[in-house]
């Protein structure tokens, strides 16, 4: 049987929901757009904007190191393959539990020092 899978700690949705080329594109050029889930731009913004290590990453989004390498793994595949060929990104889906800031979130830094409480949509603290 298979374990069953784990949501992703994300402390906030993402700002924006989907990139496209400034310039225009023949159609016939026009590829599928490429689907980045949030737990995929979640490392991103950790990893990459805010320079933590994979090590901090993973514990922040309460999964394995290895889980968050192939999960920043796979966003870095996905944004280079836009960047390259001009595609568009769409940011959404994946499981994930998002913080709202009142759930006292321990990975999330706008509650540090708060109370924790049982996160509402996970029942993790």
């Amino acid at each position: 049987m298979a374990r069953p899978p784990i949501p992703k700690r994300i402390c906030k949705k993402p700002r924006y929901s989907a990139f496209a080329p400034m310039e225009p594109v023949e159609a016939e050029d026009r590829g599928e757009p490429v689907v980045l889930t949030v737990d995929e731009y979640e490392t991103i913004r950790l990893i990459d904007l805010e320079g933590i290590s994979r090590e901090e990453c993973a514990r922040r989004m309460s999964i394995a190191r290895t889980t968050a390498q192939a999960i920043y793994n796979s966003a870095r595949a996905k944004v280079a393959r836009c960047l390259v060929h001009g595609l568009e990104l769409h940011i959404e889906g994946g499981f994930v539990c998002i913080c709202d800031g009142t759930a006292g979130c321990p990975n999330c830094t706008r509650n540090q020092g708060e109370e924790q409480q049982e996160c509402e949509q996970c029942g993790s603290l």
